[in-house]
């Protein structure tokens, strides 16, 4: 997605680590004409399978997801990063590794949420190793629903997570994939 690109370089800064730091657009303050931009993208890439749930995981990924689901119609449904009080009854629990936090975190959802009956599509803001995929992935297995694919607003195309998850047979669509970034530029795949 063109826009995003330009949007990442001309409002992103890359922080050590190999963070991309988005806070002004993605995921702290929230450019809502923009994210209905990416939700109608995310929403053309997938619109033929026939989606009946978007899964993303807390927090930042929430924005995101919501604006995919509008386009869908569908429930966007996420993950909590741990059993808070208002998780009550059967859960189904993965465990992940947060790059970001560099943390491991039980991610979890409540079993009535998700079902053998659904096709669920995963979306987030960033795909980065693949670690929070995986266990939004184990997830919809445990719950019996079919996975159509995921959707990152931003993939880091160099830490191979996207990669790694294409070549077990998972459709990936990023909007944005970066190749290459440093404190002097972003390099996109083409």
């Amino acid at each position: 997605m063109k826009a995003l690109e330009e949007k990442i370089i001309a409002e992103g800064k890359v922080c050590p680590g190999h963070i991309l730091k988005v806070g002004s657009f993605l995921n702290q303050r929230l450019d809502t004409d923009f994210l209905f931009e990416m939700g109608r993208e995310i929403y053309r890439l997938f619109e033929n399978e026939n989606v009946t749930k978007i899964v993303t995981v807390e927090a930042s990924g929430i924005a995101i997801a919501m604006a995919a689901a509008f386009y869908f119609h569908v429930p966007a449904v996420f993950a909590k990063k741990g059993k808070s009080s208002n998780v009550t009854g059967d859960v189904y629990v993965s465990n992940v590794h947060s790059y970001t936090y560099n943390k491991d975190f039980n991610v979890i959802i409540a079993k009535e949420y998700v079902s053998s009956d659904d096709r669920v599509l995963i979306v987030d803001d960033f795909l980065a190793t693949g670690e929070a995929v995986t266990g939004l992935a184990d997830i919809v297995k445990q719950a019996g629903a079919t996975l159509v694919g995921v959707c990152a607003a931003i993939e880091k195309g160099f830490q191979k997570g996207g990669d790694r998850l294409r070549e077990k047979g998972i459709r990936v669509e990023s909007l944005a994939i970066i190749e290459e970034m440093d404190d002097e530029s972003i390099r996109f795949r083409t």
